[in-house]
């Protein structure tokens, strides 16, 4: 029997079954429609159960179009949860990436977290959809840069799980039109050669950053949300020689983004001694 870096290196990914804890994989989740519900209740004045799936997304995507600035926001700021920035270095991660064969793991670009629905888009599918593509490009990291992704509800192909052309990842770097999220391969693809996942909570794909992948369809009036990490290898020869490349770039607004903002009696509001308790 082989073994997951034989199995690995063969096809390019892996869908390992009940891997995760399902309570951080919860606990993840949670944070993020904690996070959401707070604004929600600030931009539709609607205080939903985050626990009743229906009711809670029917509000994001009342929030999502009354104000898509602060949805935006609010998006990016997930990014930032401390569960999910925890999990991402978690042991049995971190032990997962050295037994398929990246012996000195390094994040490679921060976590995500997507909440992809097509009530969630603007201009089709930029927001929810991504063709296919490889995520080397976006990172150009060590040759056997590896993406860890799972859903955090139970995802099949009518909620749009992702697709994989198994082995694609020893084809090499394909043309696409852009290196960014959007630059879809335009070499031709045969939608054939297309294998389709689904998911449980707690099952997760790990996958060559070369691996050919795509979005699937979300037909459902549901969210598809889903966790995507990234990791290169310290000791890869061509990382190492090109001086660790960066190709993300993260860098501060160069303006005030809140005009006028803050004020010095909000500011002596905060830091005002606290109430004695008597």
């Amino acid at each position: 029997m082989s073994t997951l870096k034989e199995q690995f290196r063969r096809e390019g990914f892996l869908l390992l079954r009940n891997f995760l804890d399902k309570s951080v994989v919860e606990n993840i989740y949670r944070e993020a429609r904690e996070i959401f519900a707070i604004q929600i209740k600030r931009v539709t004045g609607r205080t939903v159960d985050i626990n009743n799936r229906d009711e809670f997304e029917n509000a994001m995507f009342e929030f999502f179009e009354k104000d898509f600035i602060a949805f935006r926001n609010t998006g990016i700021t997930v990014q930032h949860s401390l569960s999910l920035h925890r999990f991402a270095t978690d042991e049995k991660i971190v032990n997962l990436l050295k037994e398929i064969g990246i012996e000195l793991p390094v994040i490679g670009a921060r976590p995500a977290m997507q909440f992809n629905s097509r009530f969630l888009s603007k201009d089709g599918s930029k927001h929810w959809k991504l063709d296919a593509h490889q995520d080397w490009r976006t990172g150009q990291g060590s040759l056997d840069s590896t993406v860890i992704w799972f859903p955090m509800v139970n995802a099949g192909a009518d909620l749009g799980a992702l697709q994989v052309i198994p082995q694609s990842h020893k084809s090499g770097l394909l043309a696409a039109s852009t290196s960014g999220y959007q630059g879809g391969i335009t070499a031709s693809l045969k939608d054939e050669d297309f294998v389709q996942t689904e998911f449980e909570v707690g099952d997760l794909l790990i996958f060559s950053a070369f691996l050919v992948h795509q979005s699937g369809n979300n037909i459902t009036p549901n969210i598809r949300w889903s966790v995507q990490l990234r990791y290169n290898n310290l000791s890869e020869p061509t990382f190492i020689e090109r001086g660790y490349p960066m190709a993300y770039i993260y860098k501060p607004e160069a303006e005030l983004v809140t005009p006028n903002f803050p004020t010095v009696e909000q500011l002596e509001t905060v830091f005002a001694a606290p109430t004695p308790v008597v």
